[in-house]
Formats: structure tokens, sequence, C-alpha cells
């Protein structure tokens, strides 16, 4: 990884042991897109966490990439752990040229309600008004957005494995990268975008995860977390489901608050809130093993069932996904070992879910069950590497991902 993530690093590293909890407000869940949103579906998303402190006159061109392509594009601004109104003055979506540069002609001014400044109340999000454009799969889109007075808890996500910029003073309306001189690894404020598919039946799958679905060991600013690679296969095959949302967080935990939220305490506001979206993917539960918390399959298998259960309620598919291995880890010791392959017993044979994908039969060794493969390892014997991360996403059949609901 470039020096320039070197901070973003040491804070991952640390949120992967944290156990301070990280609750936002009661009211940060997110209500389901409205009824004038119903044809959206979502191209790109990231979990929102509680960052630093706000920086009033800041501006932000944070650069995305996304799944599905279509017309009407939607951003979502995130004030979701603030304890404040955020007021975002200006915001502009343009495609990246090179760097904080933009393509000419491309960079268009986004609403909110017909006029250009919006305040989303603390523990709130905001959707913009839908730019008539039509933006590609694949696209590195530049979100730019300014914040005159912004104070207190800031709301984003730490690990973004993508540079984006900043600058001081409103700078959003500009395409050139001149006055965006600072770097930054992580994401501000905007936590999804939409896009009006031209299939009308196009859906998403919603990637819900830790550190592995986040991207860490992938390489930074190539778009080759597992997501990534699976939003590829999935636009190549024609597949009827084809937005991919990233919602990993490091060190997340199925059931306790840590390192963000828990999946089952934002699974409202990360997921389900989300326009278009067909399937979960639940991918998580080696951080609650790590913690030795006591944490027992059956602790885990409950866990998974609520998610279950709440996302069938809302209509929804959901696929889950085995716990990969991790001997080699400080935290791994046998005990964990015995709760890892139950609970993926259980995944396999208990026919509870709409899909199950066996992301343990691809990482492990051949030799040695309890162990990562050697030619996929990131180096920590826990997360994959570039080429782990692909093997991830070819394993995940495209019909997997769509159900009858």
């Amino acid at each position: 990884m470039t020096g320039r993530f070197g901070r973003v690093r040491r804070v991952a590293a640390a949120l992967l042991t944290a156990v301070v909890c990280q609750s936002a407000p009661a009211r940060a869940a997110a209500l389901p897109a409205t009824a004038e949103h119903a044809s959206g579906v979502v191209t790109w998303a990231a979990s929102a966490d509680r960052m630093g402190e706000g920086t009033a006159g800041q501006g932000y061109r944070l650069i995305v990439h996304t799944s599905v392509g279509g017309d009407d594009l939607r951003v979502r601004l995130s004030n979701a752990f603030g304890d404040r109104p955020l007021t975002v003055d200006s915001v502009y979506a343009g495609v990246r040229g090179a760097g904080a540069a933009l393509r000419p002609g491309s960079n268009r001014r986004l609403t909110f309600g017909g006029v250009p400044t919006v305040t989303v109340p603390a523990g709130a999000t905001a959707w913009s008004d839908p730019l008539h454009r039509r933006l590609s799969a694949g696209t590195d889109l530049a979100v730019s957005l300014h914040t005159p007075a912004a104070a207190g808890p800031a709301t984003g996500h730490w690990l973004a494995m993508q540079t984006s910029y900043t600058g001081r003073g409103d700078h959003t309306a500009e395409e050139s990268g001149t006055n965006w001189t600072q770097t930054t690894g992580s994401w501000w404020y905007l936590d999804a975008v939409s896009v009006r598919p031209s299939l009308g039946a196009t859906g998403a799958v919603v990637a819900l995860g830790d550190s592995i679905t986040d991207g860490w060991h992938s390489t930074a600013d190539l778009d080759r977390r597992w997501t990534d690679y699976l939003a590829r296969r999935l636009n190549t095959a024609h597949a009827p489901v084809r937005g991919v949302a990233d919602e990993g967080i490091s060190g997340n935990q199925v059931l306790a608050d840590g390192a963000g939220q828990s999946a089952l305490n934002r699974l409202d506001r990360d997921v389900l809130s989300l326009p278009g979206v067909r399937t979960v993917f639940l991918f998580e539960g080696v951080n609650d093993l790590k913690a030795h918390t006591g944490v027992t399959a059956q602790d885990l298998i409950a866990g998974y069932r609520r998610i279950a259960e709440r996302v069938h309620a809302a209509g929804k598919c959901v696929a889950a996904a085995t716990i990969g291995p991790f001997e080699g880890r400080p935290e791994w010791d046998p005990a964990a070992e015995a709760v890892r392959r139950a609970v993926n017993r259980f995944l396999r044979t208990s026919g509870e879910f709409d899909a199950v994908t066996d992301f343990d039969r691809t990482l492990r060794s051949p030799h040695d069950s309890a162990r990562l493969l050697p030619f996929l390892d990131g180096g920590d014997h826990l997360h994959p590497d570039d080429k782990g991360m692909r093997a991830l996403a070819d394993t995940v059949g495209p019909g997997s991902l769509d159900c009858t609901r």
C-alpha cells in the first residue's frame, strides 16, 4: 500500500481490535427509499461510521466506482453520526479524468428539493434530486461537496482503498484539479449513489461484511475488492442483479458494536434503505470469533437468523457465505476454530437462506483446512490478496443473487 494510505492503514489496524462502542443516535436508522426513487438502483455505496471532527470551509472531491450504469444519478449524503445539523452548500458530480481533474464538460451541479444547498439533520441522510445524465458502469465518478460550517463528529467511511481529494474553500464547480491540493484515503459524508438502469428489472446486491469485504489487502486505487470483481462479472454476464453495494467495515462484528455498529444494528440504514436492493449477501463472523468474548456457535447462528428474518420481512433475498480460515493469526485458537466449523456446518446444511456460497472452501488450504491457501493470502493469514479477492467473486453464482420473494 502506498504512503498516502498510511494514516488510514493505522486507523484500520486499530479498528480491527477496537472494543469501544460507537453507537449512532437511535434516529440514525434510515427509512426505505421513497416512492419517487422506486425506479432507482444503488450503483455504489459505503457503510457509514463515525469519523473525526468535521472541518468548516472544507471541500471534498470523492472518487467512487460505479457498478451498474443508468440515468437519473442521485447521491445520498449522510449525517448519521453527527450531533448537530450538517449544511452542504454545493454538490457537483462529474467523471474523473486523472487525479483530481475531471473530464471536460462532465461536472454538473446537484440540487436537493430544487435548491443547491441542503441541511441534513443530526442522525439523518438526504438524497439529491435526479441528475438527468447517462452514467456508464465502471465509471470513476467524482462527487465534489463543500461544508461551510461543519463541526462536531463527521460521518464517513475510513477505509476507502481509494484516493480522494480535499481543498480549502469551495472549488466544487471546477473541473481542474489545481485547487484540490490534499489527498484522503476516506470518503466523507457521501454514502450512496443510485441510477435508473435502462432495463427496469435490474436489481442490486448489498454485501454486508467486515474488512475482507472492505477490501483490506487488495491493491488500492485499482478497484480490486471482491465486490468490484463481482460487479464486473455480473455486468459481463448480463445478470438481472448488476448493482453492487459494498457495506463492509473493517473489524465489524455480527453481534457487538465496536469497529462500527454491528451488522444487526446497521442493517436498516446501511442495507435495507438503499434503492433497488434485491439480495443481501451476508459475509461476517470472523471478528466475533477473534474478539474472544465467549461467542458460541449458537450465538452467531441466532444473529444470522435475525438478519435473515429482517431481510425476508423486507421482501428481499438473503444469501450467506461461510466464514474463511484464519489460523496463523494471533487471535486464532482451537475454541474459535471449533465455533467457525460449527457455524459453517449450519450455513451449508440449514436451508434457511436463499443461497449459500462456500467462501471457506474457496480460501482454505487443501493441506490444512484451518489455514488460508498461501497462494491467496494477502500476508496476514486472514485477508485475501487480489487473486483471493477475484477467487471469492468467481465463487458467487450470478443466479444465486436472484430469488423469488
